[in-house]
């Protein structure tokens, strides 16, 4: 699949670079064009692998290059009034060679947050080829103003979008490591799922073609229909052996690729789709009730075993109760073989009700501290006004 990435913030600007070091290493060709927005100049400079010409500075007659400061309803604004900015860029690319814009935004900021939406809403308006949104969740415990700017941004954006993809910090933060630490292995993640996902069906020149293609009508029509998106992921570590044949744990043969146990294949790759499914999705949920799903198995084709695909995807028709659940294999030479699920339209997500009532909170102690504060500055002064006369 051909994605136009969009990076709205200094998140969104990280992933979009990071898919396109991905895009680098595994020869995998899904990013056709990389833009990234940010009204935060050092934020754009830092950037790596996004060309220079490609870097958008947005709302410099307001913030001057310094960033909207967590405030979304200003990114809002910004991303609004230079919207032809953002355009000029996008009149670059190739829209004829794409199969869909991905917009990529951390919800809990301000720039991304607030202008993900304003531009999601724009391509709309303008293109006939889907818009998806990748949305990333703040961590509970960055604070009531990132999570209020999450729940604001999420309903926006869910509704400016033909699918939005949610990958949820707090579900893969882990203790003791440092933030920046923790935020590399956070955007690798993302990168590892979505681009096995969208990378499936590609075919250069000598790479072996999938037995059942996963194209990108496919993913196209399991994303459509609106709605939100997680993606769970497993996978098993296989050895390539030099002298041609291929030895592996997740066979358990000791012989070479002419030995492969069909049987034991097949089993493998049913618990492999069990563990994708049931394991630590992007955005957690009960997968029951899920509108729609697609399962790509990737790895060498001599472990990509019909059957066993067959089975897997069986076994999620039944376990999400969706009657649309489409599957196939991804060959490649890379010493793994992996499972991705694309669950679509997932409604059962504790963690986003959760964000909603804390978000609820958050905005009611905001209001209830700025009436103190009003109240207070009034206290402060009001002993004095009999006595004194203000300046006008």
């Amino acid at each position: 699949m051909k994605l136009a990435m969009i990076g709205f913030g200094q998140a969104g600007g990280k992933i979009v670079d990071r898919f396109l070091d991905y895009d680098d290493r595994t020869n995998s060709g899904i990013v056709r064009a990389a833009i990234a927005v940010n009204s935060a100049k050092a934020d754009l400079m830092g950037l790596e692998n996004i060309p220079q010409e490609n870097r958008v500075l947005i709302g410099q007659a307001r913030v001057k290059g310094h960033g909207v400061g967590a405030d979304n309803e200003l990114g809002a604004a910004v991303a609004e009034e230079d919207i032809d900015e953002v355009q000029n860029a996008i009149d670059a690319i190739p829209t004829h060679e794409v199969d869909a814009f991905l917009v990529v935004a951390g919800l809990g900021g301000g720039t991304g947050s607030g202008g993900a939406p304003v531009l999601a809403k724009h391509l709309k308006r303008i293109f006939t080829i889907p818009v998806y949104g990748l949305g990333v969740l703040p961590g509970t415990d960055e604070g009531g103003i990132y999570t209020l700017n999450a729940a604001r941004s999420f309903q926006t954006f869910v509704h400016e979008v033909d699918n939005l993809l949610v990958f949820d910090n707090d579900s893969w933060r882990q203790t003791g490591e440092s933030v920046e630490g923790g935020y590399d292995q956070i955007n690798e993640e993302i990168v590892r799922r979505f681009g096995i996902l969208f990378g499936a069906g590609e075919v250069g020149d000598g790479q072996e073609v999938a037995e059942s293609v996963v194209d990108s009508s496919e993913i196209i029509n399991t994303l459509s229909g609106g709605g939100v998106s997680t993606v769970g992921f497993a996978s098993e570590e296989v050895e390539l052996n030099t002298g041609g044949g291929l030895l592996s744990r997740f066979t358990g043969d000791d012989g070479g690729s002419d030995n492969l146990d069909a049987a034991n294949t097949t089993n493998r790759i049913t618990s492999l789709v069990r563990k994708a499914a049931l394991g630590r999705l992007t955005l957690p949920c009960e997968i029951e009730g899920t509108e729609r799903a697609l399962l790509v198995l990737s790895g060498p084709s001599e472990y990509l075993n019909r059957k066993g695909i067959e089975r897997g995807r069986k076994w999620l028709e039944e376990e999400t109760g969706s009657m649309e659940v489409r599957g196939g294999d991804f060959p490649r030479q890379e010493p793994e073989v992996a499972a991705a699920i694309l669950l679509s339209g997932v409604t059962n997500v504790p963690r986003i009700k959760r964000l909603q009532q804390v978000a609820i909170e958050a905005q009611e102690n905001i209001d209830d501290i700025q009436q103190e504060s009003e109240d207070n500055l009034e206290s402060l002064v009001e002993d004095d006004e009999d006595e004194l006369e203000p300046l006008f």
